[in-house]
């Protein structure tokens, strides 16, 4: 039945009543859910053995880090949740930068992509992967001269440790010819480097041969 006009329904108590409950029942659910996290057997940190991270190794001397490098771990990060660019310590190598500068003209270059981290590494690559629980080693061609190698490298990496597989990255056609090397023939002899690295990586290089 409709209420009398005698006797006014008060709907601003209404409205206050019903939200009052409706915070009052969510406020229970919270702690009902906070109650059953509680009771669970394993921890946060723990429950995440049953989630697989997809993680690479990006390895390389990166002397220095190039453009073509930073194309190939963007196109790493789409396919991995996490890309690992492992700066070689590598003595047979007259290296221009040291590798603590490499480690750090890459903290300001490559870090900044979403989940990619720079560390060192020193030993075989595998064995590094491992124990990263890395699954694959990222390798970028940029051209067919690159293969041969790449391929023998490849394979003798499954023979030595077959659950790390080799991905093939092709970066962009205007880095295909780019090379670290090339690079510092360019800067040594005062030629303009500053398309084919970072801002950060021309500076060095200026600051390196201006010497």
């Amino acid at each position: 039945m409709f209420p009398r006009a005698s006797e006014p329904r008060d709907c601003s108590r209404s409205r206050s009543a019903k939200r009052g409950a409706g915070i009052a029942n969510t406020r229970a659910h919270l702690n009902v859910e906070r109650c059953a996290l509680n009771s669970l057997p394993w921890t946060l940190s723990e429950l995440n053995v049953f989630f697989i991270m997809r993680r690479a190794i990006y390895p390389g001397s990166f002397d220095p880090v190039t453009n073509g490098h930073l194309d190939v771990i963007e196109r790493a990060r789409k396919l991995f949740d996490e890309v690992i660019v492992a700066v070689a310590h590598n003595d047979e190598k007259q290296a221009l930068f040291s590798l603590q500068e490499r480690l750090d003209l890459l903290q300001e270059t490559a870090a900044k992509i979403d989940n990619v981290r720079i560390t060192q590494f020193d030993g075989l690559l595998v064995e590094f992967a491992a124990a990263q629980k890395a699954t694959a080693v990222i390798r970028g061609l940029r051209a067919v001269s690159d293969f041969e190698f790449e391929f023998q490298m490849a394979l003798m990496n499954r023979k030595l440790e077959a659950s790390v597989e080799t991905i093939f990255l092709m970066p962009k056609e205007e880095y295909t010819y780019l090379s670290s090397r090339i690079i510092k023939e360019i800067a040594r002899l005062g030629g303009d480097v500053s398309s084919f690295v970072p801002p950060v990586v021309g500076k060095a290089l200026g600051r390196r041969f201006a010497r």
